[in-house]
């Protein structure tokens, strides 16, 4: 996948809010130290890990690829990438608007361990929080 395909998928899967990454900004950011990224057909998921802690950095499915499971299979292999990099934490950001994230976050056993006030961009100009959450990698994860 290029660095335009998955900025292009990107914009899809998030529809302006949070802003979608570009395909500079994919590149400038997956060209970093400790990053990763997985991906399946209809979506991808880049990650970060520094020292012992690992950040999910972004995951996004493309509309017409939703409720087959695709978003639990990336946050899998992510998950997997971590502990293979020694990962004792991981951690991610989510819009409190992202209902459906949030409970996939949740399923995985993550939980809040902080709440950054106006964090996203709206398309509509607005913002919105976002939740810090964060997991032990230790933990039962389900199988991909």
């Amino acid at each position: 996948m290029t660095f335009e395909q998955m900025a292009a998928l990107h914009a899809r899967s998030f529809d302006g809010a949070p802003r979608p990454w570009t395909g500079a900004e994919f590149r400038s950011i997956l060209e970093g130290a400790g990053t990763w990224l997985v991906s399946v057909e209809g979506g991808l998921a880049v990650g970060r890990c520094t020292l012992d802690e690992a950040e999910l950095l972004t995951l996004a499915v493309s509309p017409e690829f939703r409720r087959r499971g695709l978003g639990r299979r990336l946050l899998t292999l992510h998950e997997a990438e971590a502990q293979a990099r020694e990962a004792k934490t991981l951690y991610l950001e989510v819009s409190v608007r992202n209902h459906a994230a949030l409970a996939l976050y949740r399923s995985h056993g993550y939980r809040e361990a902080g709440r950054r006030t106006g964090y996203y961009a709206q398309a509509d100009g607005g913002r919105t929080d976002a939740l810090v959450m964060a997991r032990n990698p230790g933990a039962t994860t389900p199988k991909v």
